[in-house]
């Protein structure tokens, strides 16, 4: 099993994760403790020992062209690398160096020719500075260069510096020759790898050196993706860190990371950690495909705004969850601490990234996020377009009949319910019936009791309910949550007894969503009280015509009543609506929660998105704070988006998919809450009072609306105990 923290890192394909093990090999064996402790303690910064062997590993020119001595792989590849060498905090000018070198690449420029061969070898190293420009002043086609900048990253080591300049027609990066500058170390937040002062005095700069066509977006861009990639390894080594200690920590007769708070807080870390994963995969993607140049810089400074937030958050509450051990000068979490801190403040500030973002947004540049499907696809998708184009020619009764019978409408069930289709199958008929403009029914519930009746109902059962069901003509609810269970199902207390024919059942459901209109109801219920607690029980269906079901609706905060309370009074049910084997519903019902279902699109159509958001926002007169909020939103919606996609590349995979469908559904269940908020806000009194010509009404129900949205389907307290303990492995709370 991995390492808690790695998952599928950045990259997902084969040789990403090969490369992966490549990397992680090469700093098990040269970047330990020692290593750390020896740059720490160094008066001045120095090459480190592992220099030579990094260059031989290929690690510094693996993004770099063949043609100048480099692999010839591409940013993500690159990304992968310094995620896990993040992970170990390593010393020396790796980070500025291979920033140069992607720099040059960029730029296409003479100086390439000249310097990557070198920066890929080992035999030369560089010095990247991204604060205040120097002064310069054109000089026929030469350029000189006075002043003096800070924070130049890898500086008191490097052969060759690279550095802004400020001309007449705008900022440039030009390169340097250390020894016509004067470099000091300076006293760095980051004691590991320091940063330096460069001051120069009419330093005169061929014409080759200066990178004309490299626009400072670029330069920012390019910086988001390595920074961020090593921020994203920092990130994962402080999760890991933190989730260890508390699996071992005991503190009251416990591991503290059975207490819901420590619990909580590590899941929290493993969330930010995800965000950052995607992001930086995402825009070193965007760079490599040479994307729109709008679109590749919004992905960049998305990518910009999470993944250094993510590791300074992810290194805070890494010394938080250590507690005094944490905050001692011998354990290494500081030294990870300062390192995100560095890597955030040597990119500018978070603000000025976040409002990059939204003013991308409000001007309509976006990046859609699209699956890239491997080798295979095609030749599924002439076949699936083929059997759709007969269906779309259909009229709309007969169209649902045959969605239903041919598989269509969940296809990842086994043949005649579904089509045995695999994640790529699944992906390509999704793609296709919205490409041929066929609506799928609406199944709401049907879509979570179909699945448990095919795997383990019988084959009447089937015809009964299951067919029907995938035509559109029969509606469920569910009746699982109890007054005093919510989201503890195992402790539900309705009771079913044996009874001639059947059994007869009395208790009580509630929150069951459309009750009052439904025909159908999967039930779950107490068949032996005598057995542990997720024993003894079993799985029914209900016909909700039966006598002795009473649906009461409830009103709701919106004043409507989308839920009910269910109320069973000596309930006949058939032997024939058991679902499996008696006393073993649990397992049935675990089969209602989950599928293999590939997961396409996300949120509910109902709660406002990000498209609301900027309609919203659309010729308003708004404030620094409200820019930049929606800034914030603009990159989250992106982070659930891109989430979603690697969730199926997973799948497609075949790789594990919990922890990030975990993740995702978390930060969905807040996001269309969280914009409600701001835009009821943004109205002032407009959000209290209907006022004409104001989107009030729209708001102000929206906002009520949305504070279910945190709590159905499992509260978000419940599913940071899921993502705790099932993707960093935390102790489950005792009483469980």
């Amino acid at each position: 099993m991995a390492p808690t923290g790695y998952d599928l890192g950045l990259g997902l394909s084969e040789e990403h994760l090969a490369l992966a093990d490549s990397v992680r090999g090469f700093a098990d064996r040269h970047l330990n403790a020692d290593v750390r402790r020896a740059a720490v303690d160094a008066k001045a910064e120095s090459l480190p020992p592992f220099w030579g062997e990094l260059a031989g590993q290929g690690l510094l020119g693996l993004h770099v062209p063949e043609e100048h001595g480099g692999q010839g792989a591409s940013l993500l590849e690159l990304a992968v690398a310094l995620e896990v060498l993040g992970r170990a905090a390593q010393p020396g000018p790796l980070l500025p160096t291979v920033l140069a070198s992607a720099l040059l690449v960029a730029a296409d420029a003479k100086a390439g020719a000249e310097l990557l061969p070198g920066l890929a070898d080992g035999s030369r190293t560089a010095g990247v500075g991204l604060a205040d420009p120097l002064d310069g002043r054109e000089t026929g086609s030469e350029v000189t260069v006075s002043g003096s900048t800070v924070g130049v990253l890898g500086g008191a080591v490097a052969d060759v510096l690279l550095l802004p300049v400020r001309l007449s027609s705008g900022v440039r990066w030009v390169v340097l020759d250390k020894a016509d500058l004067k470099v000091r170390e300076q006293d760095s937040m980051d004691v590991i790898r320091r940063c330096a002062l460069v001051e120069a005095v009419d330093v005169v700069v061929p014409a080759e050196r200066v990178l004309d066509r490299l626009p400072a977006e670029r330069v920012r861009s390019i910086a988001a993706v390595i920074f961020g990639a090593e921020a994203v390894g920092v990130a994962s080594w402080c999760v890991s860190t933190a989730a260890e200690y508390a699996k071992v920590r005991v503190q009251f007769g416990r591991p503290i990371g059975q207490f819901q708070g420590v619990k909580h807080k590590c899941a929290a870390m493993g969330i930010e950690l995800e965000r950052a994963r995607a992001v930086v995969w995402d825009a070193a993607r965007a760079l490599d495909s040479r994307a729109e140049p709008a679109a590749a810089d919004f992905a960049a400074a998305v990518a910009g705004v999470v993944a250094p937030d993510a590791a300074v958050r992810c290194g805070a509450d890494c010394i938080q969850v250590l507690g005094g051990i944490g905050f001692t000068w011998e354990h290494d979490a500081h030294l990870y601490y300062r390192r995100a801190l560095t890597l955030r403040g040597l990119l500018g500030r978070s603000s000025e990234w976040t409002d990059s973002v939204a003013r991308y947004a409000l001007s309509g540049v976006t990046r859609p996020v699209a699956i890239d499907l491997p080798e295979g696809s095609e030749a599924i998708r002439e076949s699936v377009r083929a059997e759709l184009a007969e269906i779309a020619e259909l009229g709309p009764d007969e169209q649902l009949v045959a969605l239903g019978d041919g598989g269509w409408v969940q296809p990842h069930l086994p043949r005649p319910y579904g089509r045995d289709a695999g994640p790529l199958e699944q992906v390509v008929i999704g793609e296709e019936t919205k490409r041929a403009g066929i609506q799928m029914p609406e199944l709401l519930m049907g879509g979570w009791a179909v699945p448990p009746i095919v795997a383990y109902g019988t084959e009447e059962q089937k015809q009964r309910v299951v067919v029907p069901t995938l035509r559109g003509e029969v509606v469920w609810c569910q009746l699982f949550s109890e007054p005093g269970a919510g989201s503890d199902l195992a402790s539900l207390t309705t009771k079913a007894e044996r009874v001639d024919g059947g059994w007869k059942l009395n208790g009580q459901k509630i929150w069951t969503t459309v009750a009052q209109f439904s025909d159908w109801a999967m039930l779950i219920a107490r068949t032996d009280p005598a057995a542990p607690k997720h024993e003894g029980i079993t799985y029914f269906i209900l016909d909700m015509a039966t006598p002795g079901v009473t649906v009461r609706p409830l009103r709701e905060a919106t004043g409507s009543a989308l839920f009910n309370e269910v109320f069973l009074d000596d309930v006949f049910v058939p032997d024939d609506c058991v679902v499996g084997e008696i006393n073993d519903g649990w397992t049935v019902a675990r089969a209602t929660l989950s599928s293999e279902r590939v997961a396409l699109g996300r949120g509910n159509a109902s709660y406002p998105t990000l498209a609301d958001l900027l309609r919203f926002a659309a010729g308003r007169d708004l404030d620094a704070t409200a820019i930049h909020r929606i800034g914030e939103f603009v990159c989250e919606n992106q982070v659930l988006d891109l989430l979603g996609a690697r969730t199926v590349l997973k799948q497609l995979s075949g790789a594990d998919v919990s922890t990030t469908s975990s993740v995702g559904k978390f930060l969905s269940m807040r996001f269309g809450q969280q914009i409600a908020e701001f835009c009821l806000a943004e109205l002032g009194v407009a959000g209290a009072v209907a006022v004409k010509g104001q989107p009030s009404d729209k708001w102000m129900d929206q906002v009520i609306a949305c504070r279910a949205m945190t709590i159905y389907g499992g509260t978000t307290e419940v599913q940071l105990n899921v993502i705790g303990e099932r993707m960093l492995g935390l102790p489950r709370d005792a009483d469980r």
